[in-house]
């Protein structure tokens, strides 16, 4: 007898198992398809950043309620809150800086501009070369790599269905539902909502929807563990750099350096290009990065539009289809946005609006 689902999300990360969890508080019978392992897409290869010095003011008020989720969460990611400076070197990045960290603060982070002297008293390895620098007290990290176990957890707990390893090759509708094409059987659901980040666009296509999707291929590296360096995570004026010491001593290095790659060819490679100048300005900020030795590097893809704002509602032209992607810092925001997206599918008023995936897109 087949199993007909109220729901199937095809994308089993942050933002497709989070409104899963949603849906399955008020009783939806709903299944994930990933084709991949839960949380090892975008949701797992980042570097774990919950900052909200690095988020557009637009989406600040998801921001904020996105870090309290995480906190949350706690031990079980790996939460942590350290507090968190982002620093300029030149006029133009101090200017830079105090707007876009105004702006930030007015829209509710918590932010405020610090002198050299409270810098360094906080974080003596960082470079004496700094010439502005702001603080949020909320800021801090999660580890990445526990993403899927997790929601693993989370769904069990919840009765939720989840098949891993199980690509959608085809998605067909009749007058009632739609039909998944697996290498597992197909699946039947009356709802259906497209979370495959840097895959939408060629799953959306199998329902004659164009999503205007892009992709990134960011790069993210490890050292050895080293002696206490850092405290706080730290960031750059001009967003391209993180840095953050974990626990047991070593360094993730990140800042949305570009790798190659397609999702196509289905994994990101790290360029010499582009990893020499993300490392080099790390050291520039944490000089005694020159003693340690960087262990691994990888890349992971994500997915944007050209506003650079989140897809989140229903697909153009299909009903009872939903789209949920695309957002730029969807590691923090993804846990709140995706019970907002739980609330549009149940038919209720999210908390805050959503993002139209019908609107027309200009580029920023």
């Amino acid at each position: 007898m087949t199993i007909t689902y109220d729901l199937a999300i095809v994308g089993g990360g942050i933002m497709g198992c989070s409104t899963a969890l949603r849906l399955a508080e008020n009783g939806m019978k709903t299944i994930i398809l990933d084709q991949g392992d839960l949380g090892q897409g975008a949701s797992g290869v980042n570097a774990g950043t919950l900052s909200l010095q690095i988020k557009r003011v637009k989406l600040m008020p998801y921001a904020l309620k996105g870090h309290s989720e995480w906190e949350a969460m706690g031990e079980a990611v790996g939460f942590k809150k350290t507090g968190g400076y982002t620093l300029a070197f030149t006029e133009h990045e101090a200017e830079l800086l105090h707007e876009r960290q105004t702006l930030k603060a007015n829209a509710g982070a918590p932010i405020t501009f610090v002198s050299n002297n409270e810098l360094r008293a906080a974080e003596q390895n960082l470079s004496h070369k700094v010439l502005a620098a702001s603080y949020c007290p909320e800021d801090g990290y999660a580890n990445s790599s526990l993403t899927g176990q997790y929601y693993r957890v989370r769904l069990k707990q919840n009765e939720v269905e989840y098949r891993e390893q199980c690509r959608v090759t085809l998605i067909t509708r009749n007058s009632s539902s739609f039909e998944l094409t697996t290498p597992f059987g197909t699946i039947q659901a009356k709802r259906l909502l497209l979370s495959a980040g840097a895959w939408l666009k060629p799953i959306a296509a199998y329902l004659g929807v164009d999503l205007p999707v892009r992709t990134r291929v960011n790069t993210v590296s490890v050292t050895e563990r080293m002696p206490p360096l850092l405290s706080s995570i730290v960031g750059h004026a001009t967003g391209l750099l993180t840095i953050k010491q974990k626990t047991n001593g070593t360094i993730l290095i990140g800042g949305g350096w570009q790798g190659r790659g397609t999702p196509q060819e289905g994994r990101g490679y790290v360029s010499a290009n582009t990893l020499l100048p993300n490392l080099s300005l790390a050291q520039h900020v944490l000089p005694e990065l020159a003693k340690a030795r960087v262990t691994r590097s990888w890349a992971g893809f994500e997915a944007n539009v050209p506003d650079f704002y989140p897809l989140a509602g229903a697909l153009p032209g299909i009903d009872n289809a939903f789209v949920l992607g695309c957002v730029r810092g969807g590691y923090t925001i993804g846990p709140y946005i995706g019970r907002l997206m739980g609330d549009f599918i149940l038919g209720q008023e999210p908390e805050l609006p959503l993002f139209d995936p019908g609107r027309e897109f200009n580029e920023v």
